[in-house]
């Protein structure tokens, strides 16, 4: 293979990115053309500058990476407005530039990359301060490699769309659409990782699991949607009420759970300061639609983690049924108590 051709080859099939995609195509334009500096820009138009993304400079010219200039002063938009891609004479036919006179331009060949819809990008230029004849077979490579360009600058927005969009379905898969917490998933997942961060520290996690007494009734009397926005109530006073290191997820229906690393030995204290401080955030007055609503508070059991110990589903249970054990004693308690 033409060694020109296998350097083109290789540029365009290592190229992960664009700048490792640019770079050799730089180098190859340079040692076609025999121009000092070969260049990509980018312009932003809302802006008006033109930026100097990455460049190439050999001999005495040297047009630096990083270097912003008045996008109406620069030769790419005279060359673009005059549809003239090629200029040997810069001093005589744009003298009046000041970017050509302080870079000392005389020869100058650029190319504009357009993206999708059309999208200015930017352009592909080499310059040199001598005189340089240019062959349309050159101008033609500039144009491809133009092109090469603009489909590696598309390939990267397209990635990064699918990134966002991943980010994003990956947030929705993890978030309960009522109340915006984390849900089941990312509550086993937070938990697991807990539980294995305070295992190798030989240390414990506190699980409180609360479910919402008389859920039903509220539901029944004021409808459904009034027990939707005392949902979105109570996660708001959880989560307002979460100090560091705590995790709110929604459980399931009428039930969330709370869990946090232990800070002190002193298990059963911990234990009793985190259900008074979870009562006290789910008691209360709850504003759902137009009826202020008094809520005489939750059912939560609280549990502790074994040291060492990893099973999240077996904590969970214990949660649940720490719970449903002060439910019977609020059931029992007399209703004038």
């Amino acid at each position: 293979m033409d060694p020109f051709l296998d350097k083109l080859v290789a540029a365009v099939s290592d190229s992960a990115d664009l700048e490792s995609l640019v770079r050799p195509l730089l180098g190859l334009l340079e040692s076609v053309t025999g121009m000092e500096s070969t260049y990509l820009t980018r312009i932003d138009l809302q802006r008006n500058v033109q930026h100097i993304v990455f460049a190439r400079n050999v001999k005495t010219m040297n047009i630096p990476e990083g270097l912003e200039v008045p996008w109406g002063d620069t030769l790419c938009k005279r060359a673009i407005d005059e549809n003239r891609p090629y200029v040997d004479d810069v001093v005589n036919c744009w003298g009046d530039s000041e970017a050509g006179r302080a870079l000392g331009i005389n020869t100058y060949l650029s190319e504009p990359i357009y993206v999708e819809a059309g999208e200015l990008y930017g352009t592909l230029c080499a310059a040199s301060g001598m005189r340089i004849d240019i062959t349309n077979d050159t101008r033609r490579l500039l144009k491809m490699f133009s092109q090469l360009i603009a489909r590696q600058l598309e390939r990267d927005q397209l990635l990064a769309r699918l990134h966002k969009e991943n980010r994003r379905i990956s947030r929705y898969a993890l978030t309960d659409p009522l109340t915006g917490c984390p849900n089941r998933r990312a509550l086993i997942n937070e938990l697991t990782r807990a539980m294995a961060n305070a295992a190798r520290a030989g240390m414990a996690v506190h699980v409180a699991f609360i479910d919402l007494d008389g859920f039903k009734l509220i539901n029944d009397k004021y409808g459904h949607n009034a027990g939707d926005r005392f949902l979105v109530e109570i996660a708001k006073a959880l989560g307002r009420g979460m100090r560091d290191g705590d995790f709110v997820a929604r459980y399931g229906g009428d039930e969330f759970v709370v869990f946090c690393p232990s800070t002190s030995a002193a298990f059963d204290a911990s234990r009793a300061a985190i259900r008074e401080r979870l009562i006290r955030l789910t008691t209360g007055q709850f504003l759902i639609g137009r009826t202020l609503l008094d809520y005489t508070g939750a059912s939560v059991g609280v549990v502790t983690s074994c040291i060492g110990e990893l099973d999240c589903d077996a904590v969970l249970a214990r949660a649940d049924a720490a719970m449903y054990e002060i439910k019977k004693i609020r059931r029992a308690k007399p209703k004038d108590d």
